[in-house]
């Protein structure tokens, strides 16, 4: 049966693309390119799902808002 997971993605300040699952905690993975990020996010949530089974807690995504601190 397929699954859906949320996937964020951010880039560094070396330029690679890092991707997370919120709806697997320590699930997530880096890359040059959104391609190959892709592929690589794809393969760690089989691995987690593997490894620790579904998640028990299921997330709805909402959205990402961004917010700006006076520093």
């Amino acid at each position: 049966m397929p699954r859906q997971f949320d996937v964020v993605i951010e880039r560094d300040e070396e330029g690679y693309y890092i991707a997370s699952v919120p709806q697997l905690p320590g699930c997530h993975t880096q890359a040059r390119s959104l391609d190959d990020l892709t592929e690589r996010i794809r393969e760690a949530v089989e691995l987690c799902l593997e490894v620790a089974g579904a998640p028990e807690q299921t997330l709805e995504f909402v959205g990402i808002q961004r917010i700006t601190i006076a520093a």
